[in-house]
């Protein structure tokens, strides 16, 4: 196979001297003075920073950045908690924030807020709460998860507006729902698993659930006769902002 080789100067007054394929002519080009480039380092291109928000706040642009590619994930849901009577109902995970990616030309951008959503509230008793909405300014966002009620319901999943990608969150597991309430106890509903995963996993015995992570919901309550515990908190949302020259 034939090859092509560049060899001189990247830039400045220079010459490059490309020795040709098939040929015993090679073909030189010679550059312009320091006045101009032909040739950029390529380590200038592509992909360079990025940025993670965990709490509200503002992005700012870095030095020689274009574009970005923003991943917006709501909130998610908690779980609701067991519920005793004639059956044992174990409480139904929260469902995960939904979350919109977008690509984004931020050559005349300089600042964007960001908002990010909380977490539905884990409750000892009763249904769960709802995650709350996430965004990137006006370009995207995306809402957060459903609770998860005290009847085994698992919360239905959040999902994005505005990204080239708009994607739903994990819907909550289902809770177990005993007709014994004296019969050995099951499992609480785990938590929807949001574009990063973070379920919260179920709970079991009367164990206190386990709380969602970056747009996660958070799974249900168990509880048993002589005692309960209650659903866990749906996790935060969450922007990444990656960054290109």
């Amino acid at each position: 196979m034939s090859k092509v080789k560049i060899q001189g100067n990247a830039s400045g007054t220079g010459t490059l001297t490309i020795s040709a394929p098939n040929t015993n002519t090679d073909r030189t080009l010679t550059l312009p003075d320091g006045a101009g480039e032909i040739l950029t380092d390529a380590a200038t291109f592509g992909l360079q920073s990025m940025q993670v928000f965990t709490s509200s706040g503002t992005w700012t642009k870095p030095s020689g950045i274009s574009k970005i590619r923003v991943f917006v994930t709501g909130a998610g849901g908690s779980g609701g908690a067991g519920t005793p009577t004639w059956t044992t109902q174990q409480g139904g995970g929260g469902g995960a924030g939904g979350t919109a990616i977008k690509i984004i030309d931020v050559s005349a951008v300089s600042t964007v807020s960001v908002t990010i959503g909380t977490g539905g509230a884990g409750e000892n008793s009763g249904g769960g709460n709802n995650g709350g909405a996430s965004s990137f300014g006006s370009y995207c966002s995306a809402t957060g998860g459903g609770k998860g009620d005290d009847s085994s319901n698992g919360g239905a999943g959040g999902v994005g507006t505005g990204g080239d990608l708009n994607i739903y969150g994990g819907g909550g597991g289902g809770g177990h729902w005993n007709n014994n309430a004296n019969a050995p106890y099951y499992g609480a509903g785990k938590g929807g698993d949001s574009y990063w995963g973070g379920g919260g996993k179920g709970s079991k015995s009367g164990q206190t659930g386990s709380a969602g992570q970056h747009g996660g919901g958070g799974s249900g309550g168990n509880y048993q006769p002589s005692y309960g515990a209650g659903s866990a908190d749906g996790g935060d949302g969450i922007v990444v902002v990656e960054e290109f020259a």
